[in-house]
């Protein structure tokens, strides 16, 4: 079943990273579960930007035109998966220098998983509050950084001295690809495809 590890990384994590390294799925199955995890955000930032209204400080509400909130959603669940993908395709070239030699399944799974947390913290949309949302992130954030630096050293098949410092240039490469994603959003906004607010 799609998501049968969801509350096993939460509750009991390193028992669950050696489940998933025991039973590795097929590319396909890690893909599908980073398919449905990405659909929180995505909805629900739809519905928040679209009819609930954002609060940033003491200003007006602002609320996107349904048009626009939509076409935000689906160019940020695409891009939620590319990132996860990318992710995976960096852990996989850097474990070359770790003497690792994960597949590309494995690589996609600790990607996947590791990005879960984040993921789950779209439902914090439901009460659009900047400060709600960055605080609830923070937490999200911190998790899946602890997921990844447990879940390397099981799925890797490294120990976890190197598996410290492996997961510490995964984090580094995944930052760098968030700026990467942040700056192409930018560039596309001055492109004239940003969001348009409701007056």
């Amino acid at each position: 079943m799609i998501l049968n590890h969801l509350w096993g990384i939460y509750t009991h994590p390193k028992e669950e990273w050696e489940t998933i390294d025991q039973r590795h799925e097929s590319y396909f199955y890690a893909l599908s579960h980073i398919a449905v995890i990405a659909l929180i955000p995505a909805i629900i930032g739809y519905y928040s930007a679209a009819h609930l209204g954002w609060s940033i400080g003491a200003g007006e509400i602002i609320k996107l035109t349904q048009q626009s909130a939509m076409t935000m959603s689906i160019a940020m669940y695409f891009g939620l998966i590319a990132g996860v993908v990318l992710l995976a395709i960096l852990i996989h070239e850097l474990a070359n220098a770790f003497d690792a030699a994960p597949t590309y399944t494995q690589s996609l799974e600790l990607a996947a998983y590791t990005a879960t947390p984040l993921f789950m913290v779209g439902f914090a949309g439901l009460y659009p509050e900047l400060w709600f949302i960055m605080a609830v992130g923070l937490v999200g954030l911190s998790y899946s950084v602890y997921l990844l630096y447990s879940g390397v050293p099981i799925l890797m098949h490294i120990p976890e001295e190197k598996g410290f410092i492996y997961s510490s240039s995964v984090v580094t490469c995944g930052l760098v690809l968030l700026v990467i994603l942040m700056a192409s959003t930018v560039i596309l906004w001055s492109m004239g495809l940003g969001p348009i607010y409701m007056h």
